[in-house]
């Protein structure tokens, strides 16, 4: 009894199956086929992508990170009347800034850590003078670097 239900079985699955692959044209298995190579690349480069843009904005984080804490040096450095030190730090933070945005898509955040740089720059311009820089600026400097770290 059970060889005949399990034949029956098979004989059914099988014209099911010739019936569904007979409605469809032979061509259209040949097209998924041959398009598979390109959605594979496709898959592939989208993965590529993303992993390159984690990447880039985990080094820019980082960055922003470090030159943080190099513009906390260059405050406690102004406050000991210390301008040269305070210059380093702040030419120090640029160049980690600068390194982490080399090569990255131009996009929102990133013109963001140019302008950061841009005003860095000004600032240490004015210690290397020997200038004093008000404490404002810095801050200001400070709070705009974690507002690009909460995005």
């Amino acid at each position: 009894m059970w060889k005949f239900i399990g034949v029956l079985v098979l004989i059914t699955g099988s014209f099911a199956a010739g019936f569904y692959f007979g409605q469809r044209p032979t061509g259209t298995l040949e097209q998924t086929v041959a398009g598979l190579p390109k959605s594979i690349r496709e898959v592939s480069r989208n993965v590529m992508d993303t992993t390159m843009g984690i990447e880039q904005d985990l080094r820019r984080r980082q960055a922003l990170l470090e030159t943080k804490s190099k513009i906390v040096q260059a405050r406690s450095e102004v406050l000991d009347k210390n301008f040269g030190e305070a210059a380093k730090q702040l030419a120090d933070g640029v160049a980690g800034l600068e390194a982490a945005i080399k090569g990255a898509r131009q996009d929102g955040s990133t013109q963001a850590v140019r302008s950061i740089i841009g005003t860095l720059q000004e600032l240490r311009l004015e210690l290397s003078m020997g200038k004093p820089v008000p404490m404002k600026k810095l801050n200001d400097v400070q709070k705009e670097i974690d507002r690009q770290l909460d995005k």
